[in-house]
Protein backbone atom coordinates (compact mmCIF):
# COMPACT_ATOMS: atom_id res chain seq x y z
CA UNK A 1 0.00 0.00 0.00
CA UNK A 2 1.33 3.45 -0.91
CA UNK A 3 2.20 5.63 2.03
CA UNK A 4 0.94 9.32 1.07
CA UNK A 5 -2.94 10.37 -0.08
CA UNK A 6 -2.73 13.49 -2.42
CA UNK A 7 -6.55 14.79 -1.96
CA UNK A 8 -7.82 17.52 -4.19
CA UNK A 9 -11.41 18.88 -3.63
CA UNK A 10 -12.16 20.34 -6.88
CA UNK A 11 -15.75 22.44 -8.10
CA UNK A 12 -15.43 23.54 -11.80
CA UNK A 13 -11.91 23.66 -11.70
CA UNK A 14 -10.61 21.55 -14.61
CA UNK A 15 -8.58 25.10 -16.25
CA UNK A 16 -6.89 24.64 -13.48
CA UNK A 17 -6.14 20.77 -12.47
CA UNK A 18 -3.74 20.26 -15.04
CA UNK A 19 -0.49 22.15 -13.06
CA UNK A 20 -1.42 19.99 -10.47
CA UNK A 21 -1.24 16.64 -12.25
CA UNK A 22 1.58 17.63 -14.29
CA UNK A 23 3.15 18.46 -10.49
CA UNK A 24 2.30 14.88 -9.67
CA UNK A 25 3.80 13.54 -12.76
CA UNK A 26 7.30 15.10 -11.92
CA UNK A 27 7.32 13.71 -8.38
CA UNK A 28 10.82 12.08 -7.51
CA UNK A 29 8.33 9.24 -5.32
CA UNK A 30 5.41 7.09 -6.43
CA UNK A 31 4.74 6.83 -3.28
CA UNK A 32 1.50 8.21 -3.39
CA UNK A 33 -2.25 8.37 -4.39
CA UNK A 34 -4.22 10.77 -5.69
CA UNK A 35 -7.66 11.76 -4.42
CA UNK A 36 -9.74 13.83 -6.67
CA UNK A 37 -13.11 14.34 -4.80
CA UNK A 38 -15.54 16.65 -7.34
CA UNK A 39 -17.88 18.45 -5.13
CA UNK A 40 -20.52 18.57 -7.73
CA UNK A 41 -18.81 19.68 -10.83
CA UNK A 42 -20.69 20.70 -14.15
CA UNK A 43 -17.56 21.35 -16.28
CA UNK A 44 -15.39 18.70 -18.16
CA UNK A 45 -13.74 17.44 -14.94
CA UNK A 46 -14.77 14.54 -15.16
CA UNK A 47 -14.19 13.86 -18.59
CA UNK A 48 -10.64 15.73 -18.02
CA UNK A 49 -9.72 13.48 -15.08
CA UNK A 50 -10.89 9.95 -16.64
CA UNK A 51 -7.94 10.84 -19.72
CA UNK A 52 -5.66 10.75 -16.53
CA UNK A 53 -6.88 7.61 -15.32
CA UNK A 54 -6.29 6.09 -18.53
CA UNK A 55 -3.02 6.85 -19.13
CA UNK A 56 -2.21 5.44 -16.10
CA UNK A 57 0.58 7.20 -15.49
CA UNK A 58 0.04 8.04 -11.65
CA UNK A 59 -2.55 6.46 -9.54
CA UNK A 60 -5.76 8.35 -9.41
CA UNK A 61 -8.78 7.90 -7.54
CA UNK A 62 -11.80 9.53 -8.09
CA UNK A 63 -15.21 10.56 -6.65
CA UNK A 64 -18.04 13.35 -7.48
CA UNK A 65 -21.28 14.20 -4.87
CA UNK A 66 -23.54 16.16 -4.74
CA UNK A 67 -21.79 19.92 -3.73
CA UNK A 68 -21.64 19.81 -0.12
CA UNK A 69 -18.82 23.05 -0.04
CA UNK A 70 -15.17 22.14 0.68
CA UNK A 71 -15.45 20.92 4.35
CA UNK A 72 -17.91 18.26 2.72
CA UNK A 73 -15.28 17.47 0.30
CA UNK A 74 -12.90 16.89 2.93
CA UNK A 75 -15.05 14.68 4.85
CA UNK A 76 -15.44 12.74 2.10
CA UNK A 77 -11.49 12.52 1.62
CA UNK A 78 -11.10 11.25 5.07
CA UNK A 79 -14.03 8.80 4.50
CA UNK A 80 -12.28 7.49 1.64
CA UNK A 81 -8.02 7.50 2.41
CA UNK A 82 -6.60 4.32 3.76
CA UNK A 83 -2.69 5.27 3.30
CA UNK A 84 -1.15 6.47 6.32
CA UNK A 85 -0.89 10.17 5.64
CA UNK A 86 -2.60 12.41 3.62
CA UNK A 87 -2.16 15.87 2.49
CA UNK A 88 -4.79 18.40 0.84
CA UNK A 89 -3.67 19.46 -2.41
CA UNK A 90 -6.33 22.20 -3.62
CA UNK A 91 -7.38 22.57 -6.82
CA UNK A 92 -5.45 25.56 -7.88
CA UNK A 93 -2.13 24.70 -6.13
CA UNK A 94 0.80 22.51 -7.07
CA UNK A 95 3.94 20.54 -5.42
CA UNK A 96 7.54 20.61 -5.77
CA UNK A 97 8.45 17.86 -7.44
CA UNK A 98 10.48 15.99 -4.65
CA UNK A 99 7.69 17.02 -2.62
CA UNK A 100 6.61 13.63 -1.84
CA UNK A 101 9.94 12.50 -1.29
CA UNK A 102 10.46 14.84 1.08
CA UNK A 103 7.47 13.76 3.44
CA UNK A 104 7.97 9.99 2.91
CA UNK A 105 11.25 10.18 4.37
CA UNK A 106 10.76 12.60 6.93
CA UNK A 107 8.00 11.10 8.20
CA UNK A 108 9.97 7.16 7.98
CA UNK A 109 12.63 8.76 9.76
CA UNK A 110 10.90 10.98 12.74
CA UNK A 111 7.28 9.87 12.92
CA UNK A 112 5.82 8.01 15.49
CA UNK A 113 2.48 7.84 17.21
CA UNK A 114 2.86 10.97 19.33
CA UNK A 115 2.50 13.03 16.67
CA UNK A 116 -0.58 13.67 14.52
CA UNK A 117 1.49 14.64 11.19
CA UNK A 118 3.99 17.24 9.86
CA UNK A 119 3.97 20.89 9.02
CA UNK A 120 5.73 21.81 6.20
CA UNK A 121 5.97 25.20 4.27
CA UNK A 122 3.65 26.81 1.30
CA UNK A 123 5.63 28.75 -1.55
CA UNK A 124 4.16 31.35 -3.91
CA UNK A 125 4.93 29.93 -7.90
CA UNK A 126 7.93 31.74 -7.58
CA UNK A 127 9.42 30.04 -4.65
CA UNK A 128 9.00 32.85 -2.02
CA UNK A 129 7.60 31.57 1.23
CA UNK A 130 4.17 32.76 2.27
CA UNK A 131 4.68 34.40 5.15
CA UNK A 132 7.28 33.09 7.77
CA UNK A 133 9.48 30.29 8.38
CA UNK A 134 9.07 27.75 11.07
CA UNK A 135 10.71 28.06 14.41
CA UNK A 136 13.92 26.64 14.63
CA UNK A 137 14.07 26.60 18.08
CA UNK A 138 11.76 22.98 18.56
CA UNK A 139 11.19 20.13 16.60
CA UNK A 140 7.40 20.12 17.31
CA UNK A 141 4.59 22.04 18.27
CA UNK A 142 0.44 22.06 17.67
CA UNK A 143 -0.69 24.31 14.87
CA UNK A 144 -1.79 26.80 16.98
CA UNK A 145 1.02 27.48 19.21
CA UNK A 146 2.81 27.97 15.86
CA UNK A 147 0.73 31.15 15.34
CA UNK A 148 -0.04 32.31 19.08
CA UNK A 149 3.07 31.41 20.01
CA UNK A 150 5.91 31.51 18.10
CA UNK A 151 4.63 34.04 15.84
CA UNK A 152 4.71 32.35 12.45
CA UNK A 153 2.56 34.00 9.79
CA UNK A 154 1.11 32.64 6.39
CA UNK A 155 -0.61 29.76 5.44
CA UNK A 156 1.17 26.31 5.75
CA UNK A 157 1.32 22.66 4.25
CA UNK A 158 -0.05 20.06 6.62
CA UNK A 159 0.21 16.23 6.21
CA UNK A 160 -1.99 14.29 8.96
CA UNK A 161 -2.28 10.60 10.20
CA UNK A 162 -4.80 9.21 8.51
CA UNK A 163 -6.43 7.00 11.54
CA UNK A 164 -6.96 10.82 13.08
CA UNK A 165 -8.34 12.36 10.34
CA UNK A 166 -11.34 10.37 10.47
CA UNK A 167 -12.07 11.88 13.70
CA UNK A 168 -13.93 15.33 14.13
CA UNK A 169 -16.16 15.57 11.16
CA UNK A 170 -17.18 18.24 9.62
CA UNK A 171 -21.13 19.20 10.36
CA UNK A 172 -22.82 20.14 7.25
CA UNK A 173 -25.51 22.75 7.53
CA UNK A 174 -28.59 22.57 5.15
CA UNK A 175 -28.28 25.35 2.23
CA UNK A 176 -24.66 26.07 3.54
CA UNK A 177 -21.21 25.19 1.99
CA UNK A 178 -18.63 26.44 5.11
CA UNK A 179 -17.25 25.16 8.16
CA UNK A 180 -13.76 26.08 8.54
CA UNK A 181 -11.44 23.29 7.99
CA UNK A 182 -9.50 24.85 11.47
CA UNK A 183 -11.88 23.02 13.52
CA UNK A 184 -10.30 19.78 12.78
CA UNK A 185 -6.50 20.34 13.36
CA UNK A 186 -7.47 22.73 16.28
CA UNK A 187 -9.21 19.79 18.06
CA UNK A 188 -6.19 17.37 17.49
CA UNK A 189 -3.96 19.93 18.95
CA UNK A 190 -5.80 19.08 21.99
CA UNK A 191 -3.97 16.09 22.47
CA UNK A 192 -1.27 15.90 20.28
CA UNK A 193 1.85 18.11 18.48
CA UNK A 194 3.25 18.08 15.02
CA UNK A 195 6.87 17.58 12.96
CA UNK A 196 8.18 20.88 11.75
CA UNK A 197 10.07 20.63 8.52
CA UNK A 198 11.75 23.95 6.66
CA UNK A 199 10.94 22.50 3.36
CA UNK A 200 7.97 24.18 0.41
CA UNK A 201 5.53 20.99 0.45
CA UNK A 202 3.54 22.97 -2.00
CA UNK A 203 3.23 26.00 -4.05
CA UNK A 204 0.10 27.98 -3.88
CA UNK A 205 -1.34 30.22 -6.15
CA UNK A 206 -4.88 32.57 -5.20
CA UNK A 207 -7.31 32.30 -7.48
CA UNK A 208 -9.93 35.06 -7.79
CA UNK A 209 -12.19 32.69 -7.17
CA UNK A 210 -11.01 30.72 -3.84
CA UNK A 211 -12.43 30.68 -1.03
CA UNK A 212 -9.80 32.71 0.84
CA UNK A 213 -10.29 35.80 -1.55
CA UNK A 214 -13.96 35.92 -0.75
CA UNK A 215 -14.14 35.21 3.14
CA UNK A 216 -16.55 37.99 3.56
CA UNK A 217 -18.98 36.75 1.39
CA UNK A 218 -18.63 33.39 2.82
CA UNK A 219 -18.81 35.10 6.41
CA UNK A 220 -22.94 36.30 4.98
CA UNK A 221 -23.70 32.96 3.09
CA UNK A 222 -22.78 30.52 5.93
CA UNK A 223 -23.45 31.85 9.47
CA UNK A 224 -24.54 28.40 10.87
CA UNK A 225 -21.42 27.34 9.92
CA UNK A 226 -19.38 30.16 11.52
CA UNK A 227 -21.58 30.22 14.55
CA UNK A 228 -20.59 26.19 15.32
CA UNK A 229 -16.59 27.31 14.72
CA UNK A 230 -16.57 30.54 16.90
CA UNK A 231 -17.98 28.28 19.36
CA UNK A 232 -15.44 25.52 18.93
CA UNK A 233 -12.82 27.86 19.17
CA UNK A 234 -14.28 29.66 22.36
CA UNK A 235 -13.63 26.42 24.13
CA UNK A 236 -10.28 25.66 23.36
CA UNK A 237 -7.84 25.08 26.92
CA UNK A 238 -5.04 26.30 25.69
CA UNK A 239 -6.45 29.73 23.52
CA UNK A 240 -6.13 33.11 25.19
CA UNK A 241 -8.65 35.69 26.75
CA UNK A 242 -7.77 37.69 23.56
CA UNK A 243 -8.08 35.16 21.28
CA UNK A 244 -11.67 34.19 22.78
CA UNK A 245 -12.94 37.64 22.61
CA UNK A 246 -12.02 37.50 18.91
CA UNK A 247 -13.95 35.06 18.55
CA UNK A 248 -17.21 36.31 20.39
CA UNK A 249 -16.99 38.87 18.31
CA UNK A 250 -16.99 36.73 15.23
CA UNK A 251 -19.98 34.50 16.87
CA UNK A 252 -21.94 37.80 17.62
CA UNK A 253 -21.79 38.82 13.96
CA UNK A 254 -22.80 35.40 12.75
CA UNK A 255 -25.65 34.51 14.75
CA UNK A 256 -27.24 38.46 13.77
CA UNK A 257 -26.50 37.15 10.65
CA UNK A 258 -28.16 34.08 11.13
CA UNK A 259 -30.81 35.68 13.38
CA UNK A 260 -30.42 33.50 16.25
CA UNK A 261 -32.23 34.97 19.07
CA UNK A 262 -30.51 32.51 21.42
CA UNK A 263 -26.78 33.17 21.03
CA UNK A 264 -26.33 34.15 24.90
CA UNK A 265 -27.94 31.14 25.57
CA UNK A 266 -26.12 29.06 23.34
CA UNK A 267 -22.72 30.68 23.90
CA UNK A 268 -19.94 28.63 25.94
CA UNK A 269 -18.47 31.98 26.97
CA UNK A 270 -21.60 34.41 27.89
CA UNK A 271 -19.15 37.03 29.35
CA UNK A 272 -17.38 37.29 26.53
CA UNK A 273 -20.31 37.41 24.42
CA UNK A 274 -21.83 39.72 26.38
CA UNK A 275 -19.19 42.14 26.05
CA UNK A 276 -18.48 41.39 22.12
CA UNK A 277 -21.99 42.22 21.43
CA UNK A 278 -21.13 45.85 20.29
CA UNK A 279 -18.42 45.08 18.33
CA UNK A 280 -20.18 41.63 16.60
CA UNK A 281 -22.67 44.20 15.13
CA UNK A 282 -20.20 46.75 14.17
CA UNK A 283 -18.88 43.55 11.92
CA UNK A 284 -22.56 42.58 10.95
CA UNK A 285 -23.09 45.98 9.12
CA UNK A 286 -19.49 46.23 7.86
CA UNK A 287 -20.26 42.52 6.37
CA UNK A 288 -23.60 42.97 5.04
CA UNK A 289 -22.58 46.76 3.61
CA UNK A 290 -19.90 44.87 1.65
CA UNK A 291 -21.76 41.86 0.11
CA UNK A 292 -24.54 41.30 -1.79
CA UNK A 293 -27.95 40.09 -0.08
CA UNK A 294 -28.29 36.14 -0.54
CA UNK A 295 -31.43 34.69 -2.54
Amino acid sequence: MKKLTIFTPTYNRAYCLQNCYESLLRQTSDDFVWLIIDDGSIDNTKELVEQWINKAEIEIRYHWQINQGMHGAHNTAYDLIDTELNVCIDSDDYMPEDAVEKIVSFWNKHGNDKVSGIIGLDSYPNGQIIGSKLPVSTETSTLFELYYKYGVTGDKKLVYRTDLTKMYPYPVFKNEKYVGLAYKYYMLDREYEMLLINEVLCRVEYLPDGSSLNMLNQYRKNPKGWIFYRKELMKLPFASLNFKFRQAIHYVSSSFMAKNICLLRDTPRKLLTVLAIPLGLLLFIYITANTKQIT
